[in-house]
């Protein structure tokens, strides 16, 4: 997001990226996808990750989307290793 990285520059979302990635690893199961609660979680655990880095309020929703709909992508590939 253009607006983010204006105003929190690329180490910080750095940072934040690296933060968001250990957290849902260590939070996802194997049936995450289709667990509400587990997905509320995690929905608690980055909104908790970007506030805690000053991301931009008005963005935070459409960023936590998009990290869920990233962790899907990727949680295959996490649960084979």
């Amino acid at each position: 997001n253009d607006s983010a990285v204006a105003v929190l520059g690329d180490e910080t979302l750095r940072d934040i990226a690296r933060e968001l990635v250990a957290a849902v690893r260590a939070n996802v199961t194997i049936d995450w996808t289709v667990r509400e609660n587990v997905r509320a979680k995690l929905r608690v655990i980055v909104k908790r990750i970007l506030r805690k880095h000053g991301y931009p309020p008005g963005k935070q929703a459409k960023a936590t989307q998009t990290v869920l709909e990233q962790a899907e992508l990727l949680s295959e590939a996490w649960a084979a290793a």
